[in-house]
Order: structure tokens, then C-alpha cells, then sequence
């Protein structure tokens, strides 16, 4: 990689982390590509140089994020063979994850839904990629037995990225002083695992 795609790459990273900022304080609605180039401290015309506008500006910033989120996941799921473990070790970094940016949380559980272009003209891929780390635990623990044969793992994998999702949102959304995202975590492993095992 030359020095000028290095450059490029550095200042579509600067524009993606500015992006966040804003989107998580103004609303991805409210926010204007005028102040996300500001955050980033470029020109105005300097946003199009590198994004059609917001809502590719969004869909990028989603991929570029999710691609590490994907990255640190199967970085700590390599080395578990127990798949009861494993599914507790996924729910633990997923609330670690919105625990450590909660400006990335937001955008992530809020904003991305505030794009007609993400919802409806957008493959998601990325996500797909997300589910199925959930659908191969739940295969490998109906392999071994742990887990009940009669799961739908279709249907399995988005419930519980639902009840997830949901809690998140929920704590996010101004509910951190019901629960902390850590008795989330350990409750959500017992009632989601516990549902789960093969009688």
C-alpha cells in the first residue's frame, strides 16, 4: 500500500470516528455533514471526496465497525471448545463492547434505524456474519448433545440477538441506573443457556 492510499485511509477513518460523535449526539436525522466535518476538522466538499453523503457515510461506518467487533469476537471465541461457554463468552463481550463506546452503541441501536437506505437497499453482510457466530454455537452444542436437537437455529440465533439487542437498547436509552450491563450479562447467559440444554 503507497503512501497516498495510507493517507486516504487515515482521513475515511477520521471522517468515520467524527461521524460517530455526532450521529451519537445529534441524531443521525439532526446531523449535518457540515458538522461532521467540522468534528474531523476538513472542508465541507472534503466529506464527498471520500462518501456519497450521510447515509454512505452511515452504511461505511457500520462495515468498518462491525469488521473489528466480528475480529474481537472470534478473538475470544477461538481457543473455547465448550459451546455452553462459549454462548456466555459471546453474551459477556457483546455488553463489554456497548459498556466500552457507548457514542457507538447508540448509533449502532438507535441511529442505524433512522436510515431508510441501511433498512431497505442495503445487504448486510456484516450482519449475517454476526448471526451466524451465534447459529454455529448452537450447532456445535446440538452436536455434542449440550443443547436441545429440536432448536430451530434459524429462528434461535435471531431471538437471541433480540433479547440482546433489547437490553442494550434499553440501557442506552437511559435505563443504565435499573441495571448495569454486567447483571445483564450474567443473567441473560443463565435464562438464554438455561433454555437451551438438552433434557
Amino acid at each position: 500500500m503507497n503512501k497516498r492510499q495510507i493517507k486516504k485511509d487515515k482521513k475515511r477513518l477520521l471522517i468515520i470516528e467524527s461521524a460517530v460523535k455526532v450521529f451519537a449526539r445529534k441524531g443521525f436525522y439532526n446531523a449535518s455533514v457540515s458538522e461532521i466535518a467540522r468534528e474531523a476538522g476538513i472542508a465541507d466538499g472534503g466529506m464527498y471526496t471520500y462518501f456519497g453523503g450521510k447515509d454512505d457515510l452511515l452504511i461505511s461506518l457500520f462495515e468498518y465497525k462491525m469488521e473489528d467487533i466480528l475480529t474481537r469476537f472470534n478473538s475470544h471465541l477461538k481457543d473455547i471448545s465448550d459451546p455452553l461457554i462459549k454462548l456466555k463468552e459471546f453474551i459477556k463481550v457483546y455488553f463489554q463492547l456497548i459498556q466500552e463506546d457507548k457514542n457507538l452503541a447508540e448509533v449502532f441501536q438507535v441511529e442505524l434505524r433512522q436510515s431508510s437506505k441501511f433498512l431497505k437497499d442495503y445487504h448486510n453482510q456484516k450482519f449475517i456474519d454476526y448471526l451466524n457466530l451465534i447459529a454455529g454455537i448452537l450447532q456445535d452444542g446440538i452436536n455434542i448433545g449440550f443443547f436441545n436437537p429440536a432448536i430451530d437455529i434459524d429462528i434461535t440465533k435471531i431471538m437471541i440477538f433480540g433479547a440482546l439487542d433489547e437490553m442494550a437498547r434499553q440501557w442506552i436509552l437511559g435505563s443504565e441506573n435499573v441495571y448495569s450491563l454486567k447483571d445483564a450479562s450474567e443473567q441473560a447467559a443463565q435464562n438464554l443457556v438455561f433454555g437451551l440444554l438438552a433434557n
